[in-house]
């Protein structure tokens, strides 16, 4: 199948901007969603920062970013499964209750002051195993949503909703931890995840018992190879899934858990406006990104592009790395937030929708394995072997190995494309 193929399947008109948020249950979905994911960012602001002011361990920090992920790592492609078989609504209800109890754990060690690191380590672990439950499904449930003519648009609505919401948590948990503090802001981060859990009782819901029961058995880890060989011819599925692990093994996030240290290195090492500005920065970048990526045929989903939006993350996060400028950073957070939802949102976009219709959770689940499993180890590359040479260094030298491999994918799948 061509780009230009890829670019307007699934039935979305080229010229209808928005089009999934035309359907009451997708707006609603979209809301709440991206409310959740929100819930989940403000909880890592706050735990993140109440880590480093009682631990100040990079370490900690990095483990923070391994634990959240290694669930994605090691059960994507089961989640996936277990939403082929079973309904996904109440899939994401579990892993909204998950979320939940962490929260509730911080907020109580918070107002005890009776946090120690063996506690810290468990709540992550309960955090990771949340998103990984919620994470398969939510793409899964979009198909039984929208009108196919819709989906297009839905799945990139749906990216957009997510990758928003978690680079606007930061944000927006950094203005509650100034107005409310740690201990409660966290327990009222409790309120923003209700929405989807109470919402998906009665949810659209299209697929039928009986064809939910032709879909086969989960079969554990053997899933993992039987969805890599069914999609293995398909370039652009291989092509998305590779760039999105390439991005998430050498940086992912994991700069976020160390930006306590970025901004007292910078000169706003206090939790006030300053840092909260570095929070920000990544949000409204990601805001614009948005907006042109679902306004009508602005930066259509194309693996070329998203290749070439990645490379320029890279640069942008490796400047921000070694920017010794408050301006600076500021300003190449903001690009960065703006090409990460770019390039994100655009491979989720081609993933699903090239993905087989009965496998389609196993194929979400191994994309999501990819792009956000490997984030483990980029809590390695930046946050541990940031505690040697220093966080500048690493997050810089991880975003410049990036860059070169994204470079070579892009040579390679031209050069594919031509053949």
């Amino acid at each position: 199948m061509s780009d230009s193929q890829a670019a307007t399947e699934g039935g979305a008109p080229r010229d209808l901007s928005f089009a999934a948020l035309r359907h009451p249950g997708f707006r609603v979905y979209f809301i709440v969603s991206a409310l959740a994911m929100m819930a989940d960012s403000i909880e890592h602001v706050i735990s993140y920062w109440m880590m480093f002011q009682k631990f100040h361990s990079p370490t900690l920090g990095g483990f923070a970013v391994v634990s959240h992920w290694v669930p994605f790592l090691l059960f994507s492609v089961y989640a996936g499964a277990l939403a082929d078989r079973f309904d996904p609504r109440r899939i994401i209800q579990l892993g909204m209750l998950c979320f939940i109890v962490a929260s509730l754990g911080w907020g109580y060690f918070f107002v005890t002051d009776s946090l120690e690191m063996w506690h810290a380590m468990a709540l992550l672990v309960i955090h990771g195993f949340a998103g990984v439950l919620w994470g398969p499904a939510s793409q899964l449930l979009i198909q039984d949503i929208v009108e196919p003519a819709q989906l297009s648009s839905a799945v990139r609505l749906s990216a957009t909703a997510r990758w928003l919401g978690l680079l606007m948590g930061p944000a927006i948990g950094s203005v509650i931890m100034l107005a409310l503090g740690p201990s409660a802001g966290i327990l009222v981060n409790v309120v923003f995840y209700l929405p989807l859990l109470i919402w998906l009782r009665k949810a659209p819901f299209s697929r039928s018992v009986a064809l939910r029961a032709k879909t086969s058995a989960v079969r554990g880890f053997a899933d993992i190879l039987s969805t890599m060989r069914a999609i293995a011819g398909n370039r652009t599925i291989v092509s998305m899934t590779l760039l999105a692990g390439g991005a998430s093994l050498f940086v992912g996030n994991a700069y976020q858990a160390q930006m306590p240290e970025f901004a007292e290195h910078l000169g706003h090492g206090d939790a006030g406006v300053g840092y909260s500005m570095l929070l920000a920065a990544d949000a409204a970048g990601a805001l614009i990104a948005g907006f042109v990526l679902e306004s009508r045929g602005l930066l259509q989903p194309r693996p070329r592009t998203a290749f070439i939006l990645a490379m320029l993350w890279c640069c942008a996060i490796a400047g921000f790395a070694v920017a010794g400028s408050y301006a600076v950073a500021i300003a190449l957070l903001f690009a960065a937030g703006f090409l990460q939802l770019a390039f994100a949102a655009m491979g989720q976009t081609l993933v699903q929708i090239h993905a087989p219709a009965e496998i389609r959770g196993r194929v979400i689940g191994l994309y999501s394995m990819s792009s956000l499993g490997l984030r483990a180890f980029s809590g390695i590359t930046v946050g541990i072997v940031g505690s040697m040479i220093g966080i500048h260094w690493s997050l810089a030298l991880s975003a410049m190995m990036l860059l070169a491999i994204t470079a070579g994918l892009l040579a390679f799948t031209v050069s594919a494309a031509r053949r």
